[in-house]
């Protein structure tokens, strides 16, 4: 049994409260994810449709879920009105809707209704631990879930001053409520993203470790609290620490695509070539329609002297991620991680076009500068290659262990100037 969550539409007065007909949307879709016998298409997916006058039909079958949920939030001061209705896709009935008329205070009780509600009219049966997890409420200040719905917002854009002001978002949520583990887990991974890609600074490494812990300690049997965890302790290169929380996580929700992806990303690091491309496919199980598990399952798999799957790998990463920029056109790893599947090809001058689709989007962005390194060493481009890397350095990237395992960059590896590039890390 699939189902996406589209984005609710707004229909407050205020075009600003879109922060929460989106949070809304996105607490539903990761709550309906610890059901484990459901499949939920991912947020990214689900909410490419927004703003689109597309078919619930059409959109069943791009997304190859059979249920869709739709829904409306108008929210005035205190006051709620919130629709939902799910829709059969291949007959195009009702299975349930709904319309809530409350007080803001009732957010998590109608979150927990329409769960509920969903689980019921597909007739999932739930085991103990699953309703645990859905009947739980985040915090019972809803000023501060506000906050934090708002730094949900920014941190999905995943880029590095929105990243900055989500954090900010965060902050404010644990001000108001201090015991409000999703917000600690919130700032973790801001941190850790911050640190990865853009700001590799102790500040980030320690706010990372610190808030991850703290999160945890409020809330044991969160999986995405673990995941966060073993994100900031992978960081630390605390890999056996990390491999548990992330066995911790994937045991609490198996379900959860970020502990099966990042643990597949630890995997690399650490050279276990076979458990990463073990972990990258259980991640692309869990979640069919991302294209990034798929295509970074090609790296270990072409170490391991896999050529052929990794080719077969990236030819569907290829398709996944064509089906994805239609949606999503402005996503720019999607198009240099395509285009690095396209050079794995040798298909150049494809690869080379879509590498410049991505630099367009945000020539300053350090981890996209790094792929695009990648890329042209694939390529053959050593100049251009130590050019973008040089660059990536200069704007923050600070992952040592990807330039010295990532085997795209075998052919400048020996260059006096990468050497002299890896030294500053």
């Amino acid at each position: 049994k699939s189902i996406a969550v589209l984005a609710f539409l707004n229909m407050s007065n205020d075009p600003d409260n879109e922060y929460f007909s989106d949070g809304i949307a996105e607490e539903i879709i990761n709550t309906l994810t610890k059901v484990k016998a459901l499949r939920v298409a991912s947020r990214t997916s689900a909410f490419g449709f927004k703003g689109k006058s597309e078919d619930v039909g059409e959109i069943g079958r791009r997304l190859k879920v059979n249920t869709v949920l739709e829904g409306s939030v108008r929210k005035a001061g205190n006051r709620l009105r919130i629709t939902a209705q799910l829709t059969d896709v291949a007959h195009g009935y009702h299975l349930w809707s709904e319309r809530y008329d409350r007080q803001l205070e009732d957010i998590f009780a109608i979150q927990d209704e329409i769960a509920e509600n969903i689980v019921r009219a597909l007739r999932v049966v739930l085991g103990e631990d699953e309703k645990r997890a859905i009947e739980k409420a985040p915090t019972e200040n809803v000023q501060a879930y506000e906050y934090y719905l708002r730094g949900r917002q920014f941190f999905q854009q995943l880029r590095h001053t929105p990243l900055q002001y989500a954090r900010g978002m965060f902050d404010r949520a644990i001000e108001i409520d201090p015991n409000f583990a999703r917000a600690h887990a919130g700032i973790a991974d801001c941190c850790s993203f911050l640190y990865m890609y853009w700001d590799s600074s102790k500040a980030n490494l320690d706010g990372a470790n610190a808030s991850s812990r703290k999160a945890l300690e409020l809330d044991p049997e969160s999986a995405e609290a673990h995941t966060s965890r073993a994100l900031a302790l992978t960081l630390r290169r605390q890999y056996h620490e990390a491999r548990e929380e992330f066995e911790a996580a994937i045991r609490l929700n198996p379900m959860l695509f970020e502990a099966h992806y990042f643990f597949a990303r630890a995997c690399l690091i650490q050279g276990e070539l076979e458990e990463a491309v073990r972990r990258y496919r259980d991640a692309w199980r869990v979640r069919p329609e991302d294209y990034q598990a798929i295509f970074l399952s090609a790296d270990p798999l072409t170490k391991l002297g896999h050529r052929e799957e990794a080719l077969e790998a990236a030819r569907q990463g290829i398709q996944v991620a064509d089906a994805h920029l239609e949606l999503n056109p402005d996503d720019a790893r999607a198009w240099y991680l395509s285009a690095a599947a396209l050079m794995r090809l040798g298909q150049r001058d494809q690869a080379l076009e879509r590498a410049r689709r991505a630099y367009a989007i945000d020539p300053e962005d350090a981890g996209l500068l790094y792929n695009l390194a990648c890329i042209y060493a694939a390529g053959g481009s050593t100049a251009e290659a130590l050019d973008h890397l040089d660059k990536a350095i200069q704007n923050g990237f600070g992952q040592r262990e990807w330039l010295e395992n990532d085997s795209s960059l075998d052919p400048i590896r020996d260059e006096p100037r990468f050497q002299a590039l890896l030294r500053k890390l």
